[in-house]
């Protein structure tokens, strides 16, 4: 459409624009990267533009403005989230800073609770029906708009035309300023590449290939996703499309085939990233863009099944409770979509979430996990909806445990210098018991390697791991669900009581290399148990003793065999040259799979009615 022909009255100056603005408004700015730039210079410049209140949700021409005590004369700005440009002046109290979840913003605007007498947006050219794009920023935006009597609108060219409901005929618009400019660009801050890597590791553990994922605001969620790049068929439903997504897309990982609800669709809010970005998404019917209040509503985000959100935080206590909105008494960022769609997560089917965050800040110096929240902490996400929680040093599930054994897996994805000094503190806060033992202050990325997981006939797959401290508990049910003869083939005599004080000491003795436990879980709906225990201890410099026992039900399906294969491996590692066992002389499963394994063993029969077995690893040269 010619906009000349169509309605040459609406078009004006961008310094014509803003003079319709009246002072004493209250004006609504469009979102991130979509934000009318030229307009926003255009009414600061303009003098005589006076007592203006400006909403906008993530700002950053204005930024340019902020420190100029003029500007701060005329213009009072009240963001509901604080970019990276506007940090600083949140610091000094230079704007104020509405907390507010994404999804319930635009119904402030339809409400009146937030009232608004103008809206300065930016579109797309109209097509030839008269239709111009919100573009890369429908989020709140569309309701700004839809509630402002007057609505000043920047099209520029270089804003892409996007499908869904950002689009506005040219009718609702007041008066139209044609200039074209770039759009702003939101590019990953640089990050310590060797902790993104470490915290991608071990998200990718928890993405199964199907998932719809959610990527919350921040550069560390961002630069997580190209280390998805292995996995097939992922979906999107989320609030902001970034520069991550790109190479996801390019490779064809994320096709959004197994989506439950909207397939083969990017379910997306804001798009903020490089002018590449904005090109891919331009006219792509593959993306469709809707407002806040749809795309963050969180019985709309359950509707998605398999969903997971991944977002970040700023600090996280021993019990569960998230910021992510303030240092301190000093506003930082915003609640943002993290709550939204951590509850969504939570109802959709085989939902879930994932806090990922470096362990430390301020260059190792602070724990970003501490035994409280500092005071003046913003708590957006509650213990209740904290569901696991991810750093360099390994996964923490917090969801439905108590505090003891929340305590015991923060503490253990703590940065190792921390760990201490978090049991001591947890122990003076009564979180846990007064002689609980410290997590290991290795750093336990090696651990990675003795992974694995193994495929059984029936079709299920055990997943094959160390023990670590936070297992004691699942240790205790284990242990306890194990039938009377099971137990006494185990330890000799029928156990009958397995205390904390037993399982505290049998993780505390695993120093991963001279004595190892590594465990067998297998999926029990959400959740994982245990199903198998294989160990090793030092019996002589050289020799280790292993023991092993696995769950009634899955005795026989060769699991044993694959633990000694596991152990066998991590044992030569560590300079063993053979395995000692001791084998009641009945438990002929257990002497199978030894003799099998090692058909050189030696064997000394016992007075008791028990066999002490010799296993070298490396058979001797036939002679």
């Amino acid at each position: 459409m010619d906009i000349q022909a169509y309605c040459p009255e609406k078009l004006l100056s961008p310094e014509e624009a803003v003079t319709k603005i009246k002072n004493g408004s209250r004006v609504f700015i469009g979102t991130g990267c979509g934000e009318p730039q030229q307009l926003i210079r255009s009414m600061v410049e303009d003098l005589s533009v006076q007592d203006i209140i400006v909403y906008q949700m993530l700002s950053s021409t204005f930024s340019r403005y902020i420190h100029d005590p003029q500007f701060l004369n005329r213009f009072s700005l009240k963001l509901f989230f604080i970019s990276l440009h506007m940090r600083q002046a949140a610091f000094e109290g230079k704007i104020d800073y509405i907390p507010a979840y994404l999804s319930q913003i635009p119904e402030l605007f339809n409400s009146k609770q937030i009232g608004l007498d103008a809206a300065l947006v930016q579109v797309s050219p109209p097509d030839k029906y008269g239709f111009c794009s919100l573009g890369i920023s429908v989020d709140i935006t569309l309701s700004g708009l839809n509630n402002a009597p007057l609505v000043i609108a920047q099209v520029n060219p270089r804003m892409p035309r996007t499908w869904g409901d950002g689009f506005v005929h040219i009718d609702r618009l007041d008066y139209i300023v044609e200039y074209e400019e770039p759009l702003v660009d939101a590019l990953p801050v640089e990050k310590n590449q060797e902790i993104v890597e470490r915290i991608a590791k071990y998200v990718s553990q928890l993405v199964d290939d199907g998932a719809t994922l959610q990527v919350g605001f921040g550069h560390l969620p961002n630069y997580i996703l190209p280390y998805l790049d292995d996995k097939k068929d992922l979906g999107i439903h989320t609030q902001v499309i970034t520069e991550g997504f790109l190479p996801l897309f390019k490779k064809k990982v994320i096709t959004n085939k197994k989506k439950s609800y909207l397939p083969n669709r990017v379910v997306a809010s804001l798009c903020m990233g490089s002018e590449e970005l904005y090109r891919y998404v331009d006219n792509n019917p593959m993306f469709y863009f809707r407002a806040a209040d749809f795309v963050n509503d969180p019985n709309v985000i359950a509707k998605n099944d398999h969903l997971i959100s991944i977002s970040s935080a700023l600090e996280i206590d021993l019990t569960g409770q998230i910021c992510t909105d303030s240092k301190g008494y000093l506003f930082y960022s915003g609640i943002g979509d993290q709550v939204d769609f951590i509850r969504g997560s939570k109802m959709s089917k085989g939902g879930f979430s994932i806090i990922a965050v470096p362990s430390t800040a301020q260059n190792g110096q602070v724990s970003r996990i501490v035994s409280h929240l500092s005071e003046g902490a913003g708590i957006a996400t509650t213990r209740g909806d904290v569901d696991v929680v991810v750093t360099e040093y390994g996964i923490a599930e917090l969801q439905g445990k108590g505090i003891y054994q929340r305590v015991m897996e923060l503490a253990q994805i703590a940065h190792p210098k921390f760990r201490e000094q978090l049991i001591r503190e947890a122990k003076k806060r009564r979180y846990i018991f007064a002689d609980q033992l410290t997590p290991s202050k290795q750093d336990l990325i090696f651990l990675e390697n003795y992974k694995s997981h193994m495929k059984m006939e029936n079709g299920k797959s055990i997943e094959i791991r160390p023990l670590l401290p936070s297992d004691e508990f699942a240790t205790r049910n284990f242990y306890y669900s194990l039938q009377e003869t099971t137990v006494f083939y185990r330890f000799f005599y029928r156990r009958k009581v397995f205390s904390r004080e037993m399982l505290q000491n049998q993780w505390a003795a695993v120093d991963y290399h001279q004595n190892m436990t590594i465990i067998g879980l297998v999926q029990q709906g959400k959740h994982k148990a245990i199903i198998a225990i294989g160990s090793y201890g030092q019996a002589e410099e050289d020799i280790a003793e292993v023991a092993f026992v696995v769950k009634e039900d899955y005795q026989g399906l060769g699991i044993g065999s694959y633990l000694l294969d596991i152990l066998e491996k991590i044992a030569k590692e560590n300079k063993y040259k053979a395995f000692t066992a001791t084998v009641l002389s009945d438990n002929a499963a257990m002497l199978h799979v030894f003799e099998k394994r090692y058909p050189n063993a030696t064997m000394k029969h016992g007075y008791s009615g028990e066999i002490e077995i010799y296993m070298p690893f490396d058979k001797p040269a036939e002679t």
